[in-house]
This record gives C-alpha cells, sequence and structure tokens, in this order.
C-alpha cells in the first residue's frame, strides 16, 4: 500500500515572515522601490499603505512565469522554488495581513490567479506560500465572503487536505478554520464539507499519523469547530467511521478510521506538548458524547471508550491538580479539568463498571483526583477577603469554574452510589479521604445530592 504519511524531513513549519514564524510579529518590509515610481508615489500605492501597485503586477506576473516553466519539465518531477522568487512572494503573504492590501487583492482577482498557480504547482513550497496568501486575505469579512463564493476555490482548498505536505496542510486548515470561524460564510463552508466526503479520512488520517504539533493543533481546531456547528455532520462522520465500505470489506474487515479513534490518537500526542491543543481535544470529544451516535460508538466493550476512559484517567490524576499542586491551579487547568471529567462521567454511565473501571488502577484515583478538585475550589473561595469577594462579585461570573465544579459533583455523586465499603477504606487508607476532602466534598454535595452523602457516611461508619 502506498505511504500517504504526512510528516517527512521539512516537517517545521515554514513562514513567510523572516524569523521563520507562522504568526508576523512585525509590519512587513515594503517592496524595494523601483526605478521612476518615486514620481506617482500616490497613484502607485495600494490605499494608505507604501506598497506598490506595480510592484505586485510584476509578482504576480512572475508567479504565473513560474508556474508554466514547471509545467515544460519533468511531470513527475517536484519542483524547487528559487531563493529570490520565495522572498518576493513572502512579501505578499505578510502584505496580505493589511486589510487595503487584501481589498486589492481582492479586486486584482488574485483569487483566481493564486488558485491556478495551486492547481497546476508542483512545488511545495509554492503551494503553501500561495494558500497563506488567500489565508490572510480571508482574515477580513468582506474578502472573506468574497473567497467563499468561489466554488472553484472551496472544492480545491477540500481536496488539499489529503496533500502529504504539513506546511501546506497547516496554511490549508488555518484557511478553512478562518472562514468556518465566520458566520456570513459559516453554511457555505459547512455545506462543501458536507457534499466532500474526503474531509473527513483526511482530518483523521493526519490526527492519526502527523507528528507535527503545529498541524494537529490547527486540525483539531477545525474539527472541533465543525462539531460545534454543525451536529448532523458530527453524526455523519460519526455513522460513518463505524461502517465498513464494500472495497474495505474485501481487505479482511479494515474499518475506515473512525473520528473519535483520530481525537484520541491526536489528544495523546498533545498530551505533553500543548495543554491548549489537548484542551481543544477534549473539547471536540466531549461533543461526540451529547449525540446518541457518539456514545453508542464509545460504548462498544473494548473499544475507543476503554481506551479513552484509560487515557483520561491518566491525564486528570497524574497531570492535572496534584497534591503538591496550589488551589489556584484549578483557574489554570479548568478547562482540561472539564472536559475530561465530563467525557470521563458519560464513558462510566454507559460502560460495565465492573468490567471496565478496575477501582484499583483508575477509578479510585479518580475519586481522589476529584475530591482534590472541590476541595482546592472551596479552600480558593473561602481564602477571599470580604473586599476581594465583592469586588469578584462585580465582575462577570466564572461559567467554565462553575461547569467544572457542577460536573464534578455531579459524577463524583454517581461514583459515591456505587462504591463499596472496602473501596471507601482504601480510600481512606491511599489518603484520598481524608478529613479536608471529606468536608469539601460534603459541603459541595448537600443538599442536592443527599443520598451520595448519605451512602458515604454509612460506609464510613
Amino acid at each position: 500500500m502506498e505511504d500517504h504519511s504526512v510528516d517527512d524531513d521539512n516537517s517545521s513549519i515554514r513562514s513567510s515572515s523572516p524569523a521563520n514564524s507562522p504568526v508576523m510579529d512585525r509590519n512587513p518590509s515594503p517592496p524595494p522601490d523601483r526605478e521612476g515610481e518615486q514620481g506617482g508615489e500616490e497613484v502607485d500605492a495600494i490605499g494608505e499603505t507604501v506598497y506598490s501597485k506595480h510592484w505586485l503586477f510584476s509578482t504576480f506576473t512572475r508567479l504565473i512565469q513560474i508556474v508554466s516553466e514547471q509545467n515544460m519539465g519533468d511531470s513527475d518531477a517536484q519542483m524547487q522554488l528559487p531563493e529570490e522568487d520565495e522572498d518576493e512572494l513572502c512579501k505578499i503573504w505578510d502584505m496580505a495581513m493589511d486589510k487595503d492590501v487584501a481589498g486589492f487583492l481582492q479586486e486584482f482577482k488574485a483569487a483566481d490567479i493564486l488558485l491556478g498557480v495551486i492547481t497546476k504547482s508542483r512545488c511545495p513550497r509554492l503551494t503553501e506560500i500561495c494558500v497563506g496568501i488567500l489565508g490572510n486575505i480571508a482574515c477580513f469579512p468582506d474578502t472573506c465572503l468574497t473567497l467563499s463564493q468561489n466554488n472553484d476555490l472551496g472544492a480545491v482548498l477540500l481536496l488539499l487536505l489529503g496533500d502529504t505536505d504539513p506546511p501546506t496542510l497547516l496554511e490549508t486548515t488555518r484557511l478553512l478554520l478562518t472562514c468556518v470561524s465566520q458566520s456570513d460564510v459559516s453554511s457555505l463552508w459547512l455545506e462543501r464539507v458536507r457534499q466532500q466526503t474526503s474531509v473527513c479520512s483526511s482530518l483523521c488520517f493526519i490526527m492519526c499519523s502527523s507528528t507535527n504539533m503545529d498541524l494537529l493543533v490547527k486540525v483539531g481546531e477545525l474539527v472541533d469547530k465543525l462539531f460545534d456547528l454543525d451536529e448532523e455532520l458530527m453524526k455523519t462522520w460519526v455513522t460513518a467511521g463505524s461502517q465498513p465500505s464494500d472495497e474495505e470489506e474485501e481487505e479482511e474487515g479494515e474499518r475506515r478510521l473512525d473520528v473519535a479513534s483520530s481525537l484520541l490518537e491526536a489528544a495523546k500526542q498533545l498530551r505533553s506538548e500543548s495543554p491548549e491543543g489537548l484542551e481543544v481535544y477534549l473539547h471536540a470529544l466531549q461533543l461526540l458524547t451529547t449525540i446518541h451516535h457518539g456514545i453508542q460508538t464509545l460504548a462498544v466493550a473494548g473499544g475507543t471508550g476503554q481506551a479513552l476512559w484509560t487515557f483520561l484517567c491518566e491525564v486528570v490524576c497524574e497531570d492535572l491538580c496534584q497534591p503538591d499542586d496550589p488551589p489556584f491551579v484549578l483557574q489554570e487547568q479548568k478547562g482540561l479539568l472539564v472536559h475530561a471529567l465530563a467525557v470521563l462521567s458519560v464513558l462510566y454511565a454507559c460502560q460495565n463498571q465492573e468490567a471496565e473501571h478496575s477501582e484499583a488502577d483508575t477509578l479510585l484515583p479518580l475519586v481522589g483526583s476529584m475530591l482534590r478538585v472541590l476541595q482546592y475550589h472551596r479552600e480558593v473561595s473561602s481564602g477571599h477577603g470580604q473586599k476581594e469577594k465583592e469586588e469578584e462579585e462585580e465582575e462577570k461570573v466564572d461559567e467554565q469554574l462553575q461547569a467544572l465544579i457542577q460536573t464534578t459533583v455531579e459524577f463524583l455523586s454517581d461514583i459515591i452510589t456505587d462504591l463499596t465499603k472496602d473501596a471507601v477504606c482504601e480510600l481512606v487508607t491511599r489518603g484520598y479521604l481524608t478529613e479536608k476532602t471529606c468536608l469539601s466534598a460534603v459541603g459541595s454535595l448537600l443538599p442536592q445530592f443527599s443520598p451520595a452523602v448519605q451512602h458515604l457516611v454509612f460506609m464510613l461508619s
């Protein structure tokens, strides 16, 4: 089988900026002055900028020439972009961050030129730059609307998700996320994604195989946004991943890459590298648990749900809210904790508790972590002075922290009512259930979850 791995020796993210950073941290230098342009500076300038229209025309003409020259050679050979041409094109990439320049590029029909270059290019760096320019143009509502109405461009960009060049994939994903995130055009892109069935398999393949952290984070943001905007799309992708196609059935029943296991694999990659990226993937996994099809997929014995349970327990119990952490760590980790515990609570409810959740291996440490969350929250809340409390009341309510505490309390209540006397004693022996954590838990559980408190007291007696 042909190797379609998306990672190669050049997996680091290249950029148009001089510092090789994917985010421009300065205004780009203006194009070099051309002889004879001084007198017509105002006429030649793009909007209120110092950028030259003449230089831009010349550079785009050169761009078309580059592609033409490439297509005159070996059709199967991968081409390299001359350094001088790369520098000039990267200036346009940076310039497109300016609203006036983006608007001028739109009037100049630059999108059609760039689309033609992308479809004919045999140079990965050239493709990356062209998609990057389009990504910067799309940052503004008016220009994004015009780009989004170009159906040919939309189709080509979705097909580019099947590319094997990580920098090109990164810029393509960034562009798609930018467009999907703008309410005026999101419906156009969602419809295209529904119609282009390869999008799901392409994104799943990247999540399963890539070791490029920047790419994984951006793909996760795109998948999370798509799921958040379109529940029907999420259902379709979940269902498609669990059904073998006719061709796949011929190959010993091999199944497609499914969304849940792909999200899990990417989350594993990001666990130690990017807490922000991990949080995105946990939120996407939580969205899966809000639909029946998603829960069904995770509830299959020995499937993704079991692996996900083990992974999330490790994250919660080993990485977050540790005994030697200060209580205010909750503020930093609330996003990860609320998504992880929300998914775990669904898994706990839908799987065979005795078979899937070994009390000694995962369940008791998980209870210990939740008790610690409630203890830290109580300590932080009671640690404020009266003046600080009054100031805090005037500020916007921390909805995410509130969601974390509510999720923790509900999940803890479910587990406590299932604990045996031996399990409760083991909690005490291991130091999970102490006077402090017990008081915090009881204070949080009452009065809404009185049966759980009564069961705990009975088991301790």
